[in-house]
């Protein structure tokens, strides 16, 4: 299923494996040491029902605008140690980034209604199209660009493809056990 969405978010439950998010608002976007100064001193704006980004953006300013040159997932398997808490503390309803996350996770997707969703890796500067302009940045000066926590506004951000939902489904999961089986299946005919 296809779904186009405005901000917040208010309920993430709805959306399966496999669904199709194109997302319209805004979108916070953090990494690791961005996810560790949020747990410890807490997230500089309201990020219940929002939409976490794991992106490092590349960016410069012009005539005192920050202009977005590529805005890429980053590998989210790096936020495992933090997202469970993220998720539990803040009440983020979708996770975006690259690969996807671990058991921690998706356990706290299921206990908080939230799910995961994949961009495509290498798609920065089509990632970039969508965001209409950089609302605000934080922590720029002691984190520095690709750490800080940024506040994109976007219109169509997608496709994202949900990939881990609040009922327990991962899609890695499910490779994980075919490839196995795959594996097990190829070496006993051996």
């Amino acid at each position: 299923m296809e779904y186009r969405i405005s901000m917040p978010i208010e309920n993430a439950r709805k959306f399966k494996v496999g669904d199709v998010l194109y997302i319209s608002g805004e979108i916070v976007l953090a990494r690791d040491e961005a996810h560790k100064k949020m747990l410890e001193e807490g997230a500089p704006v309201d990020l219940k029902g929002g939409v976490i980004y794991h992106c490092g953006p590349v960016v410069k300013k012009l005539d005192g605008n920050w202009k977005v040159i590529a805005a890429g997932p980053t590998t989210s398997i790096r936020m495992e140690i933090f997202e469970d808490r993220f998720i539990e503390k803040f009440g983020v309803s979708v996770i975006v980034g690259k690969g996807g996350m671990g058991e921690k996770t998706l356990n706290a997707l299921k206990k908080h209604g939230a799910v995961y969703a994949s961009y495509t890796g290498g798609c920065g500067a089509l990632a970039a199209r969508r965001i209409t302009g950089v609302k605000n940045v934080y922590f720029l000066e002691e984190l520095g660009i690709p750490e800080a926590v940024w506040i994109f506004r976007v219109k169509n951000f997608g496709p994202l493809v949900v990939t881990m939902d609040s009922h327990g489904n991962s899609i890695y999961e499910d490779v994980e056990k075919t490839s196995r089986n795959n594996l097990e299946s190829i070496l006993s005919t051996l």
